[in-house]
């Protein structure tokens, strides 16, 4: 794959296998992040064609997002290890197997194990279409043009997940909703096969399992129990109970890779890499700004101004059509500027954005409430996220591609888990006035947004 690090004066063979690579990886972080929201309209048809119980029925969504945050890790050192080739074959392979046997499920329990692998595949999937980038977009220009596509797949992929649900659930089937990814998958991974080939191969080192085990295990557990928060009090033993569990193996997580692992899963090394350090904490704040944007806004539309499910995924399509944007004109922007303004720049978007998006009301209209604030919102997210993301995976040694892309897809999920449950907590408050919650829940997004801002300093001034 030489010919993907720069495409000036390449020949027209070269260039379109570059437009394939992109391609695919873009393809497969838009399904990724799909897969993760696109089941939620349909859960009241599951529900009533597998006999959930309401409990139970969370898990369709859980589980998914449990193991793709949990083995992110995991799946990012396998590229590294096994090459991103054979790691994206292999997690495109689970995924499509596991959203056939969602789709034919028969039980809840099959519906749920499906879901669980599927989250695996993912967790696989991520990492390795990160190495790929940083594998073969080397030139500036064309790395910063690549992140921005990337991110820009994923961004709206997470927004299409409320309009594509809906109208494959009323038009065909819930289980469309998994079993169209088969042939989508298929083609996949015949277009991985065909694109990647020459790509690093497998190295011959050994698998840290202890790592292995307990960053997985660890974020497995931390997650779980953040999830839990919004069922149960912060000082419950569900909640407590494993997120306590999840930091003690975390801890010894931190201490295997420090001291004893020859190998290590997520070497202690990377993190004295100032980007990676400073990327990675910021994209786990950067979750809180997406979670406020897409999850709690879509909210606000339904439950405060009365739109149906499918007119909420319509009212948030011109901000997804403006984060698209500008993601990929932040991306040409990067190697001329830098990190540091579009990360400020986009604070200070969500600023702006979440305190005008915190006074509208029951007596709001779209236009006026809530079109104009989303849009200063998304545009701070296309011109944060790829932004962020870039500078947490640059500069790494050679082999170590995928455990970094693994790293910052972590730190993005997390801080996605760790902002549902504090906004959720947040907006549960105001539980008598549900305006008064959102508007609570914005202006704490500002907040968020502010300390972005402030934490770009700390960036690196090179060029990524």
């Amino acid at each position: 794959m030489s010919g993907t690090r720069s495409t000036t004066g390449a020949p027209a063979a070269v260039r379109r296998r570059i437009g394939l690579v992109l391609a695919l990886v873009c393809a497969c972080q838009f399904m990724v992040i799909l897969d993760a929201s696109i089941v939620n309209v349909a859960l009241p048809s599951v529900r009533a064609d597998l006999g959930f119980t309401p409990t139970g029925l969370a898990w369709v969504v859980n589980g998914y997002l449990l193991t793709f945050a949990g083995f992110m890790l995991l799946g990012g050192r396998a590229a590294d290890l096994f090459g991103p080739r054979g790691t994206l074959v292999a997690g495109l392979s689970l995924f499509t197997v596991s959203s056939l046997a969602g789709g034919l499920a028969g039980t809840a329990e099959i519906l749920v194990a499906a879901r669980v692998a599927q989250g695996v595949g993912a967790a696989m999937m991520a990492p390795a279409t990160l190495a790929v980038l940083n594998l073969g977009f080397t030139e500036p220009h064309a790395r910063a043009r690549a992140f921005g596509a990337w991110s820009a797949a994923g961004g709206v992929g997470g927004m299409a997940g409320a309009l594509a649900g809906g109208a494959i659930t009323t038009g065909l089937s819930w289980r469309w909703i998994f079993l169209i990814n088969v042939p989508i998958g298929a083609a996949l991974i015949a277009l991985a096969v065909f694109s990647l080939a020459g790509t690093r191969s497998m190295r011959r080192e050994p698998l840290d399992l202890v790592g292995a085990v307990t960053g997985t295990a660890g974020l497995a557990a931390l997650v779980y129990g953040v999830m839990r928060s919004a069922d149960h009090g912060w000082t419950s033993v569900q909640v407590l109970g494993p997120v306590v569990a999840g930091l003690l193996m975390l801890g010894l997580f931190v201490l295997v890779e420090a001291r004893f692992a020859a190998r290590p899963t997520m070497p202690p090394r990377l993190l004295r890499i100032r980007g990676v350090a400073v990327g990675n904490g910021m994209l786990l704040l950067f979750g809180g700004i997406t979670i406020a944007m897409w999850y709690f806004t879509s909210l606000f539309l339904q439950n405060v101004l009365g739109f149906s499910a499918l007119q909420a995924g319509l009212g948030q399509t011109p901000a997804a059509v403006a984060f698209l944007l500008v993601a990929r004109w932040a991306a040409m922007l990067l190697p001329r500027v830098g990190a540091r303004l579009p990360v400020l720049a986009g604070g200070g978007c969500f600023v702006a954005g979440f305190g005008w998006l915190s006074l509208a009301g029951v007596g709001s209209g779209y236009l006026t409430g809530v079109l104009g604030p989303t849009l200063l919102v998304a545009a701070g997210i296309g011109l944060t996220f790829p932004t962020l993301m870039a500078v947490a995976t640059a500069g790494v040694p050679a082999g170590d591609e995928g455990v970094t892309g693994g790293l910052a897809n972590t730190a993005a999920q997390v801080g996605g888990s760790l902002g549902l449950a504090a906004l959720a907590t947040a907006a549960a408050s105001q539980a008598g006035a549900p305006a008064a919650g959102y508007a609570l829940v914005f202006l704490l997004a500002a907040g968020i947004g502010l300390a972005l801002a402030a934490l770009s300093v700390l960036l690196p001034r090179r060029q990524v």
